[in-house]
């Protein structure tokens, strides 16, 4: 006990007698500006995500293109492959959602709205698998909007 009170006195007169200064503050490195390329098994890999996420739109595969384009050509490749397929069935099931609203005509809609959301997965999953196993894949109907 007698310890600590010569502590907390010391303490207290060292504080007392110094100006208080700021801690040091650490020196931090600035993130490169350019991104580091792709390992072949992770070029793989987010090829095969652009693919996978064709289940859910364009909006995966257009991600993926955007940030990895640059990084590894096989992801540059697929992921434009995979939104040239995706987006105009994207777009195509969008206005056909809408047009459910239509009192005579929603069955029809919600039947075609299904089919192409069918197609949608069917082809991205076969093309998900292809592009895992390290080949690449085209899909039979594609209008390559993108180039």
């Amino acid at each position: 006990m007698q310890d600590n009170a010569a502590r907390k006195e010391n303490r207290s007169d060292t504080s007392e007698n110094s100006p208080r200064r700021p801690a040091p503050r650490p020196q931090y490195q600035s993130a490169s500006s350019t991104a580091l390329p792709l390992t072949p098994s992770e070029d793989r890999r987010w090829a095969t995500l652009a693919h996978f996420g064709g289940i859910l739109g364009c909006i995966p595969s257009l991600v993926i293109y955007l940030i990895f384009k640059d990084r590894g050509p096989f992801t540059a490749q697929e992921s434009k492959e995979a939104l040239n397929f995706t987006l105009p069935l994207t777009i195509a099931a969008v206005i056909v959602n809408l047009l459910i609203n239509i009192p005579a005509l929603n069955a029809f809609f919600a039947v075609l709205a299904a089919a192409i959301w069918v197609f949608l997965t069917v082809f991205s999953v076969i093309a998900g698998i292809e592009v895992n196993r390290g080949q690449p894949y085209r899909y039979p109907l594609n209008l390559r909007l993108i180039h």
